[in-house]
């Protein structure tokens, strides 16, 4: 017998959502990591782009929802929510659901029969029925190759700061045109450095800031899901991943490049009134120059500066997951770095699960954020559940199919 049914990696949104759903429903489960520990790292003063439903953990209406932190810890605060209470809203969800949290981080992944064992960072091993891999996005940022080379002194990405106020007085040029990038060039502005943005994009796209829920008052819910993923039109429909994966590969892409395309939240134009931001720059080169950085664009133009900061985004790669050994990650099935999943966010490897951003190549944009945990936990759960702990078929319908798509 297993040491466990089900092994959780990751105890951050994902992870804790799985414990809750599974715990809720018997299942034998531990979890592994740092809780809220991506989360702890971004940058100060940053604030959440989702709204007060969307940023619920596990769910948005029930004992672990915000509404029902707020009501047994005594916070207040509005919206947009400040990161460090969101990271206070998921320790205190971790504590009902997972006070017993294994903070040793899984070092090594593998098969063992029919069961899984996981080596951790002191060299001990525990073996499992099924592992959800819920590690987040951490060691996925997407990192030009244009900066290839450049000393981190000169260039680096938004996701290796915690305080942006170390560039008070200097010259910052920040690349790209979301959320990351607009917020860390109105973060660097407002602790003293001297910012400007260069966006690949000729325009910006801006997020509406609930303008069109208002508008629609009681009729709102038919057109705008919970979850806060994607335009009116479009949010119920992604909202739903048993459908939307059932639609044509390309109808996929279309519909998920629209529902995540770069875009800033409305309340964040305001914080960039003083801040330069140019349009239709792509970036093409960036070298060092007298001590700083000197960056080329595909229009002719040049810009210096003290350094280079790329908001850029995150790219899944799979095999960037340091815990998987290779045996086991040669045997996934995989697209583009996404591993292939079928229900309940198996792999191709029985009894292997993938929760949050790796799991959106198969069921949609929603996986990428925070509420989309609260389908990837009750499905989870349910594939464990329904088959007694043991793990499914290996290969599921819907992963044979998504892979003759891709050859």
């Amino acid at each position: 017998m297993p040491d466990t049914d089900v092994a959780i990696v990751g105890a951050g949104p994902y992870g804790l959502a799985a414990a809750a759903h599974l715990r809720r429903s018997g299942v034998s489960t531990r979890i592994y990591g740092d809780p809220m520990s991506f989360w702890r790292i971004m940058p100060i003063g940053m604030v959440l782009r989702s709204n007060w439903t969307a940023t619920c953990i596990a769910e948005y209406q029930g004992p672990l929802s915000l509404d029902s932190f707020c009501a047994a810890t005594g916070a207040r605060f509005g919206k947009p929510i400040p990161l460090d209470r969101f990271i206070e809203y998921g320790t205190w969800v971790q504590a009902q659901v997972a006070p017993d949290v294994d903070p040793r981080l899984v070092q090594a992944i593998e098969r063992d029969g029919h069961r899984f064992r996981l080596t951790l960072t002191d060299g001990s091993t525990v073996t499992a029925g099924r592992v959800a891999v819920a590690a987040g996005i951490a060691p996925f940022p997407n990192r030009p190759a244009v900066a290839a080379g450049l000393p981190a002194e000169l260039a680096s990405h938004t996701a290796d700061h915690h305080d942006l106020s170390r560039f008070s007085g200097s010259h910052v040029l920040v690349v790209g045109g979301g959320q990351s990038a607009l917020e860390s060039a109105a973060l660097l502005h407002e602790s003293g450095a001297q910012s400007q943005v260069a966006v690949r994009k000729p325009h910006l796209n801006w997020l509406s800031g609930g303008k069109y829920q208002r508008m629609l008052g009681r009729w709102s819910p038919l057109l705008y899901a919970p979850t806060d993923v994607g335009p009116m039109g479009l949010s119920r429909l992604v909202a739903a991943p048993d459908l939307f994966r059932r639609l044509p590969r390309r109808l996929q892409d279309r519909i998920a490049g629209r529902a995540i395309r770069p875009a800033g939240a409305a309340w964040l134009a305001p914080r960039l009134r003083d801040v330069p931001i140019h349009l239709g720059r792509s970036v093409t080169a960036v070298a060092p120059h007298r001590g700083g950085i000197r960056a080329s664009f595909a229009d002719g133009s040049v810009q210096d500066a003290d350094h280079v900061l790329f908001g850029t985004g995150y790219k899944v790669d799979i095999a960037r997951y340091p815990f998987l050994a290779p045996e086991l990650l040669a045997q996934i099935q995989q697209a583009g770095g996404y591993p292939l999943l079928g229900p309940g966010l198996e792999s191709s490897v029985r009894g292997l699960h993938f929760l949050g951003a790796p799991a959106a190549w198969s069921f949609g944009p929603i996986m990428r954020f925070v509420s989309g945990g609260w389908y990837a936990a009750r499905v989870l759960t349910g594939v464990v559940t329904s088959s007694g702990q043991e793990p499914g078929p290996v290969l599921a319908t819907s992963v044979l199919a998504a892979t003759d798509e891709i050859t």
